[in-house]
């Protein structure tokens, strides 16, 4: 759905490129991440494919297309999520909503109650927005950006300012949206966002792509195929998963107390970026 080969932008008066030469492709149906720190060039790669930033180097593919050969039929075809959302407080939610899906007249529109319940806004939906809270407003924002059901999503940091049990939420609505074979781009600092909804994942750092894989893959090949369990007693002990069932001192170890936890050792997602890349998520 989106192939993407030598991208290079640079803003003007910067003295180089944000962007420098970028290589991906995304299919259709995949929910894919760029993952880096601030800075990275995670968010202006976006710009660039929904076609807020123009005067870019490489090539840019959307559905087969040259994304430069896109009309306004495009801005049909794609909703974003921005990560910082831009909404007229004055109006109420369902006045903002019923203002951007005037933009899509050619999209199908899904139904403003059912949108404002999915993500329990119900009982704000006829109240100014300036009125909501910051995690109101990006699940305001998230309604916004799939209201005309476009075929392609961008998604920058969906889970900002959202406490876990909207962020699980949020997560769990881009999954289904996916299961109804819906494109996604998403760009995050958070790697427990990408590890729960991202088929495959890129570790963006000053605009160049240094690793693209699955997150199981990723956490397997940089951790330890092993297993730490951990008895009552205060005992602890690794052992290797291949022939666990059957590991005589596994089972001699198990005999010894109550068991407390067994926990795998693979890598975490920002162990692998941080191995990866020497860098924490916290650098600019």
């Amino acid at each position: 759905m989106i192939q993407v080969e030598n991208l290079v932008f640079q803003y003007p008066g910067n003295d180089g490129p944000t962007l420098k030469g970028l290589d991906f492709s995304i299919a259709k149906g995949e929910i894919f991440g760029f993952l880096g720190p601030s800075g990275a060039g995670k968010s202006t790669a976006q710009k660039v494919l929904y076609k807020i930033l123009e005067g870019y180097k490489g090539q840019v593919n959307i559905d087969g297309k040259n994304l430069s050969e896109w009309n306004n039929s495009y801005f049909e075809r794609i909703g974003v999520g921005f990560e910082l959302p831009n909404h007229y407080l004055k109006l109420t939610g369902k006045e903002n909503l019923e203002l951007f899906a005037a933009f899509y007249p050619n999209g199908k529109k899904h139904n403003s109650t059912e949108l404002f319940e999915m993500v329990d806004l119900a009982d704000a939906m006829d109240k100014p927005v300036e009125t909501y809270s910051k995690g109101m407003k990006m699940r305001l924002n998230f309604i916004r950006a799939i209201q005309h059901d476009p075929d392609i999503l961008f998604f920058d940091e969906p889970t900002s300012g959202l406490d876990p049990v909207n962020a699980h939420k949020i997560k769990q609505h881009i999954l289904d949206l996916k299961n109804h074979g819906k494109t996604i781009f998403v760009t995050t600092h958070s790697m427990e966002t990408a590890d729960g909804i991202c088929d495959r994942v890129s570790f963006i750092v000053d605009g160049k792509l240094v690793l693209t894989d699955t997150p199981r893959n990723l956490k397997s090949r940089y951790g330890k195929e092993a297993v730490k369990v951990d008895l009552k007693n205060g005992q602890s002990e690794e052992f290797p998963l291949k022939d666990l069932g059957v590991n005589p001192q596994f089972l001699e170890f198990l005999k010894q107390d109550e068991v407390k936890r067994i926990h795998t050792l693979e890598a975490t997602l920002e162990e692998v970026f941080i191995r990866v890349t020497g860098k924490s998520l916290g650098d600019e």
